[in-house]
């Protein structure tokens, strides 16, 4: 092989190497922006479960049909899953504010 060769040879191979590299950054970004969606998401639902389970603390219920242990469990399960479609649907802003602040800390851009 002659130098000319060579030198050809190492410079079609290195855009491919820093391609490669710049998609498995952009891929780890994506994944890490990803997790810290989630994460904010998470978080402003388990915000909106205690307030609605604030909200729902003082109400009495029903005689017929109303009270028992089953009931304040299954109060609970139901504001945690109202919770959760609450910020699976946008929310209320706390998770967008989460989630800005989480990028800055990790250093990546909005």
């Amino acid at each position: 092989m002659s130098a000319l060769s060579t030198t050809s040879m190492a410079s079609v191979a290195t855009p491919a190497i820093d391609t490669v590299g710049q998609t498995a950054a952009s891929t780890a970004e994506l994944l890490r922006r990803g997790k810290i969606k989630e994460t904010a998401q998470k978080f402003e639902a388990s915000f909106l479960s205690v307030m609605m389970q604030s909200m729902t603390a003082g109400m009495k219920t029903p005689e017929i049909g109303g009270g028992g242990a089953g009931e304040d469990m299954f109060k609970s399960l139901l504001s945690e899953e109202m919770a959760k479609q609450v910020a699976k649907a946008g929310g209320i802003g706390v998770a967008a504010a989460v989630q800005k602040e989480m990028l800055k800390m990790q250093g990546l851009k909005e």
